[in-house]
């Protein structure tokens, strides 16, 4: 009889039966009421309860990202303050509170853009791993085999691994590049062949035009080192040369004269953050002195900071009648017999 029973169970509910199906055929001892129960019942709300627990989990991943990205964004973002209060005086000349500082505190907004990057692709990587998840049980909860499929997209993962290896490493670079915020659009940045203002940062290629008008299509997985001229603030560096039978005192005075105009002129191609710091003479040339002056400016204006204090400079010391030296060489000429 148990023998008959079995047998039933098999028919009804397959050589591995359920704990419903198992349950449903003891109780109404009917093959069809076995086999309706579990299809038309059991089988729909596992796959419902498959479903609730995907979308749960989703909302639940969802909300921990968005917290996860905001903190990390928050953090860097305190972080680049600090910074940026440590390496700029917080007063300028006159003792008032210095304006520049908190315009460039106040214009930093890439922490916004970077939370929202990383917030979506966060989200889609994690959609796609509780859809696959979910569709798995689902299939399994239909009788579909699973070990076909899984063998085949192994099979496939092996394949497209080989092809696509290049592709993995530049979307994980991407990732970091936009979690640690080397650089961003419209920075200066030097990544070794090529040197230009960023136009775009995806996540597999960043794109970079230099001072040419040429666009450079740049994978994020080739990018070993990077150097942003456009973060916190930028220095711009002047070695002015003058010549050895010059007053140094006043070359000095005349150069931070020039530099503390420019400052005062709060031009918006060339805004000074700090005040201008003459470091004195810093080497003895064959022909000339070398006298340091370094000015700190707000990221990117560096350069055409630059250029305004070399003419400015120049003009003065002509006011001056401060001379900037040509090469010079001194040639000893010896009478006497020729051999």
């Amino acid at each position: 009889m148990s023998v008959d029973i079995a047998v039933d169970l098999d028919s009804a509910c397959g050589s591995e039966p359920s704990s419903a199906c198992r349950f449903l055929f003891e109780v109404s001892g009917d093959e069809t009421v076995a086999r309706l129960g579990e299809w038309l019942v059991v089988r729909p709300l596992t796959i419902l309860i498959i479903v609730a627990v995907a979308w749960l989990a989703r909302r639940v991943a969802h909300r921990a990202i968005a917290n996860l990205a905001t903190d990390i964004v928050e953090h860097r973002a305190e972080r680049k303050r600090a910074q940026l209060t440590g390496s700029v005086e917080p007063l300028d000349g006159d003792g008032e509170p210095n304006t520049r500082l908190a315009e460039l505190l106040a214009r930093d907004d890439r922490s916004l853009q970077r939370t929202e990057t990383m917030q979506h692709l966060l989200r889609s990587l994690t959609t796609t791993v509780v859809i696959t998840i979910s569709t798995l049980l689902i299939f399994g909860e239909l009788g579909i085999s699973l070990g076909p499929l899984i063998a085949g997209a192994g099979v496939v993962g092996v394949a497209l691994g080989f092809g696509a290896q290049f592709l993995v490493r530049d979307l994980i670079a991407g990732v970091f590049l936009l979690i640690e915020d080397q650089f961003g659009q419209g920075d200066i940045v030097d990544v070794g062949e090529v040197t230009g203002t960023v136009e775009r940062v995806g996540l597999r290629i960043t794109t970079i035009r230099d001072i040419s008008g040429t666009l450079w299509f740049v994978p994020n997985g080739e990018i070993s080192r990077v150097g942003n001229m456009s973060q916190l603030w930028a220095r711009v560096i002047l070695d002015i040369e003058v010549a050895y039978d010059t007053d140094i005192g006043r070359a000095i005075e005349v150069i931070a004269e020039v530099a503390d105009e420019l400052r005062s002129e709060a031009r918006e191609d060339a805004t000074i953050i700090d005040a201008p710091e003459v470091w004195g003479v810093e080497s003895l040339g064959s022909s000339a002195i070398a006298i340091r002056l370094a000015v700190k400016t707000e990221p990117s204006e560096q350069f055409g900071t630059a250029r305004l204090l070399r003419r400015g400079i120049k003009e003065a010391f002509d006011r001056d009648g401060i001379e900037i030296p040509y090469p010079q060489q001194v040639v000893h000429l010896r009478d006497g017999p020729t051999t």
